[in-house]
């Protein structure tokens, strides 16, 4: 069987380990005048970046993982990933959804501010609380952080409320939004994989760093 790529959500799901880090790796260019002032200059959209590190496996389940690992050729295939802190929102453990499990995790984007940085979102159960930290998926590849606290209302559209990164260029309302496990497409940072054993009983551990591929 033919492997396709990006790798699902379902590579990631199966790590045995944790994404011990999670953050937007900015694109930016520094300088420093003579007064002592910092100018920063954006010279790309930030991506997200991710250090993932596993917990200790026993030699066959080692190997397998080398593999796993190896398929996305340093770098050159892509995989689906997620925060692990962050499958489902945080005032929503599990999915306890304020609507039970009628509410799929699945919602809409509902208005989009001429700043690219603030947005409505519909499709809500009533009363969904989102949470500075919480996570959203954008259409089929964008991932957003909550910056700022919101609720839906009666209808389940919240107030606009600002997320980073802003929104990609060609988003517009209507698309589709994920609350559970959004994710992006990343790639392995090349060369960043190790995988070293314990010389003694050949029990191991993974890490590796990913960057956001767009």
């Amino acid at each position: 069987m033919t492997i396709t790529y990006p790798l699902p959500l379902s590579f990631w799901d199966d790590f045995p380990g944790w994404s011990t880090e999670f953050e937007l790796f900015w694109r930016q260019e520094q300088s420093r005048t003579a007064g002592g002032a910092t100018i920063v200059k954006d010279i790309g959209d930030p991506l997200w970046r991710m250090t993932a590190q596993s917990r200790v496996m026993k030699p066959n389940e080692l190997d397998y993982w080398r593999a796993r690992l190896a398929s996305l050729e340093n770098g050159l295939k892509t995989f689906r990933a997620f925060p692990k802190s962050r499958c489902f929102p945080i005032a929503y453990p599990n999915g306890s959804w304020p609507t039970g499990a009628s509410f799929s995790g699945t919602a809409q984007l509902a208005t989009v501010n001429a700043n690219r940085k603030a947005i409505a979102v519909g499709g809500l159960p009533s009363g969904y609380k989102a949470s500075v930290g919480d996570f959203l998926q954008i259409g089929t590849r964008d991932l957003h952080q909550v910056m700022e606290p919101a609720t839906a209302a009666g209808g389940g559209a919240t107030s606009q409320f600002e997320v980073r990164p802003h929104l990609w260029p060609g988003v517009v309302a209507g698309v589709q939004v994920l609350v559970k496990q959004p994710s992006c497409i990343m790639s392995i940072v090349p060369g960043s994989v190790s995988t070293t054993a314990d010389l003694a009983t050949g029990r191991g551990s993974v890490s590796f760093q990913a960057l956001e591929a767009r």
